[in-house]
């Protein structure tokens, strides 16, 4: 029942709802790529992360066998013991461990998979939309320019101060003869 309630909610909400810009919508479509690409990134250091603790793991468990083998060979029951309470206990560990891992290793997968999904979108939307292909093409030239030591005019903060000071300069200058002017009409020179 109540997913018709939202159901139609969305869909009056929809109509009602004008038709977004398609520049907005691709801007969101990139967002949305860079946030899925660092979220990858993200699981893939956690499955690092999650791997190389299931290798510690796992040397831990093999330590505890040789030493319970040894232990058997001397006839020493209590550590024997000791030892078959650690390999237990490390041995579940490790069996979540590798769970985990394997799931990890999915989520990326599936992760993956929709990264590339929406790229393609992106891209799809990109080829229908010259105006966000020109956009990007501008955008990779001026990435260009940048390398090669070129500022963007707007974003040209040493200029722009530049030119605000020799505008200042100019208006002082011509406050200060303005001044001199008003001080030889008055005769106070």
């Amino acid at each position: 029942m109540f997913e018709k309630l939202r159901d139609a909610l969305e869909r009056a909400l929809a109509a009602a709802t004008p038709p977004p810009d398609l520049g907005e919508i691709a801007s969101r479509m990139r967002d949305a790529v860079i946030e899925q690409k660092a979220m990858v990134r993200g699981l893939q250091s956690e499955l690092a992360k999650a791997e190389a603790l299931l290798a510690h793991q796992k040397t831990e468990l093999a330590t505890a066998e040789r030493r319970r083998a040894l232990a058997e060979g001397i006839k020493d029951g209590e550590t024997v013991a000791v030892a078959q309470k650690f390999i237990a206990k490390v041995g579940e560990r490790v069996a979540v461990l590798e769970k985990k891992v394997i799931i990890q290793r999915d989520e990326i997968a599936l992760a993956e998979k929709e990264l590339a999904e929406m790229t393609a979108q992106l891209q799809e939307a990109a080829r229908h939309n010259p105006k966000l292909t020109s956009e990007r093409s501008a955008e990779k030239a001026w990435q260009g320019f940048g390398r090669a030591g070129m500022d963007r005019p707007e974003t040209d903060l040493e200029g722009e101060l530049l030119k605000g000071r020799m505008e200042r300069a100019a208006r002082e200058a011509q406050a200060d003869a303005r001044l001199e002017e008003l001080k030889k009409r008055m005769g106070r020179e």
